[in-house]
């Protein structure tokens, strides 16, 4: 009986050790699912490569082009000016192609220049023409840079209707042919595709890619070749010609967008007659954008605009009640836009318009032209949220420290200039005088070089 006693309290005390065991190992086994396992983890390996720039090529338009001067010829285009060109090649060294011009009588001036890289250096070029013409179906003011071809741009401007005299200008300074598919916004969708050979600039009339809409916007979709693609329009108003202007093509839509400088001139007190026409399109979806004017120099504006936009649809608003002097425009919108803003100058009976495309964000620098013909002023206006420190050199040379969200009008003679920023500014320049106005945006320069992120 003892023994078994004995042997009941071995098994007992083995029983409550192996509990004991068994009650820890659970316990452990707890803690280290709760624990944070060991892990490994592989970096993708990536470097940072910046491309070296390639040569910058640019193109110039040409000559300036009258349609229907012979009755009995209505779609004869012919030459009426060649335009003023100016070429700042700062010490680069640079070629010049001259772009064949079917279909235009008499026409010249259009052309491709390169500049070659040098020292794994961007060469920054620029140039711009400009025309004053003063007959009985041409009378006004036109100016535009020369720029890079590429292979998609909008045309946001133009009329169809009575009076206008509208062409497309599509220049291919590329060694193969482009083809090119246009696509009109409008009351009706249109397309209409060309071939545009290499080394050539053609020119359609308005009217035959877009009909007689009113208010058409065009997208401009080029393969096998970048062109630059550009708007030339004139206007008569019963017999009087009423001005002329050349307008390029924009980038992509974005959400927000910057106009920069829109000038407003009206005759009279309570006049709107000459207030600013803004135009807008929302490519792919509904959009609601809404659009506010401020002065150009900083000083705050109250005016805004609230505007419903149905996809694929071009929307006009004219921005009525505005004092005289240049105007920014700043639009924000729930879904991608396309705009532009329609401007005139008035003065002694005679008139000129001009349209004023989106500043894009720029940073660094970015060399441009200044033509003669007109008083030009630089407009800026900041997109950082501290100070920006804003270079000016050339002809005028200057700093400016531009505020988060300021703005600031600069003099300019013509000639040659180089812009250089330490952040993002919108910038843009215009030209005014009596009954002459063109302006356009600055862009960042040709053959420039981003950084970019190479992955294995």
């Amino acid at each position: 009986m003892k023994q078994r006693t004995i042997r009941l309290a071995a098994t007992g005390a083995r029983l409550a050790t192996g509990a004991a065991v068994a009650t820890a190992c659970v316990l452990g086994v707890g803690a280290a699912v709760a624990a944070p396992w060991p892990s490994v983890q592989n970096e993708p390996a990536t470097a940072t490569v910046t491309p070296v720039p390639g040569d910058a090529t640019i193109v110039c338009n040409g000559a300036f082009r009258a349609l229907g001067r012979d009755s009995s010829q209505a779609d004869l285009l012919v030459s009426a000016a060649a335009p003023d060109l100016r070429v700042d090649d700062r010490d680069h060294e640079i070629s010049t192609t001259d772009l064949a011009m079917p279909g235009v009588l008499g026409g010249e001036g259009a052309k491709s220049i390169t500049a070659a890289v040098a020292d794994r250096t961007a060469p920054l070029i620029s140039a711009a023409e400009s025309v004053s013409l003063d007959e009985e179906d041409l009378r006004g003011y036109a100016a535009a840079p020369c720029r890079e071809a590429g292979m998609r741009s909008w045309l946001v401007g133009g009329d169809g209707s009575t009076g206008s005299s509208d062409v497309i200008l599509l220049s291919n300074p590329a060694d193969v042919a482009s083809t090119v598919e246009l696509n009109v916004y409008g009351a009706q969708r249109r397309t209409t595709t060309k071939i545009v050979p290499p080394k050539t600039q053609i020119t359609l009339t308005l009217a035959s890619v877009a009909g007689a809409e009113f208010r058409p916007v065009i997208e401009v979709v080029a393969a096998g070749a970048p062109v630059r693609a550009a708007l030339q329009s004139a206007h008569v108003r019963t017999l009087d010609a009423v001005g002329i202007d050349v307008q390029d093509g924009v980038g992509g839509a974005q959400r927000s967008l910057r106009l920069l400088g829109a000038h407003s001139q009206p005759i009279s007190d309570g006049d709107d007659s000459t207030g600013i026409l803004l135009r807008l399109l929302a490519p792919d979806e509904d959009a609601t954008a809404t659009v506010r004017v401020r002065g150009a120099d900083g000083t705050a504006g109250s005016d805004e605009y609230v505007v419903e936009l149905t996809a694929a649809t071009p929307t006009e608003v004219s921005l009525t009640g505005m004092g005289a002097g240049a105007h920014d425009i700043e639009i924000d919108a729930t879904a991608p836009v396309v705009a532009g803003a329609r401007q005139t100058a008035r003065a002694e009976g005679r008139e000129d318009f001009a349209w004023m495309l989106p500043a894009p964000q720029l940073t660094g620098t970015v060399p441009f032209t200044v033509p003669r013909g007109a008083s030009a002023t630089l407009y800026l206006s900041s997109a950082e949220e501290s100070t920006t420190t804003v270079t000016l050199a050339g002809i005028d040379e200057r700093i400016v420290e531009l505020p988060a969200g300021g703005a600031e009008q600069i003099p300019l003679q013509p000639g040659e200039h180089v812009l250089s920023s330490d952040g993002a500014v919108h910038a843009a320049v215009g030209l005014l005088g009596d009954a002459a106005i063109a302006g356009w945006p600055l862009w960042a320069p040709p053959a420039t070089q981003q950084p970019i992120v190479v992955r294995p």
